[in-house]
């Protein structure tokens, strides 16, 4: 027992002013982040598919912020994400980078056809999020509610047994449409005859 004194003495006289040194490394040196890049970080939908051209929803908001990306490259969170970072910002809005393409697209999951899957783990190492479960030579599996519908998955697998499936519109994922800017084209009906999508306090307004 009187062996082990000496040596957790000697540990403990070690470990106090280094630690004591990195606290005062970190506290000195700490890089401040500008607060900006958490708020515009926040719009983003966290897909994390590299679609507006950077490596994800971070790196794309420092971009912003720094004044590199404009506010449009984001095609998962549409017409109302590019309309939330202007208004954050100050910004005019713009039309989404990609046009109708953009516009029209879906939010939709990954599915993997389980009688297909050769278990090569190349969607598992493509998923950004870990939304894939699986293991080698065994079958893999997509988690739904971890997909964001990046589709990064669906190249890399040799079999083609990856397809992108619509989320159904549940009360749980349905979202009212972001309200039109005046001076745009009003939506069209859902049916002849029907009264008009946009909300009647927005009609009084505009």
């Amino acid at each position: 027992m009187d062996g082990l004194i000496a040596p957790l003495l000697v540990l403990g006289a070690l470990a106090l002013p280094s630690g004591l040194l990195l606290g005062f490394a970190a506290v000195r040196f700490k890089v401040e982040e500008d607060p900006v890049v958490d708020q515009i970080d926040a719009l983003l939908p966290q897909t994390q598919c590299g679609q507006c051209g950077y490596p994800g929803c971070r790196p794309y908001a420092e971009a912003i912020a720094r004044g590199e990306a404009d506010i449009n490259q984001c095609p998962p969170g549409g017409e109302a994400g590019v309309q939330a970072l202007a208004d954050l910002l100050g910004r005019e809005p713009k039309p989404l980078r990609g046009g109708t393409q953009a516009k029209e697209k879906v939010r939709a999951v990954a599915v993997i056809d389980e009688d297909r899957c050769i278990g090569c783990t190349l969607c598992i190492q493509a998923c950004p999020v870990d939304a894939i479960v699986g293991a080698a030579k065994q079958m893999h599996t997509v988690i739904a509610r971890e997909c964001t519908g990046c589709e990064l998955c669906v190249p890399p697998c040799p079999v083609d047994c990856i397809r992108m499936e619509p989320v159904p519109e549940r009360i749980d994922t349905w979202q009212w449409p972001y309200p039109d800017r005046p001076g745009e084209e009003e939506p069209a009906p859902l049916f002849p005859g029907a009264p008009s999508q946009r909300p009647a306090a927005l009609e009084r307004r505009v």
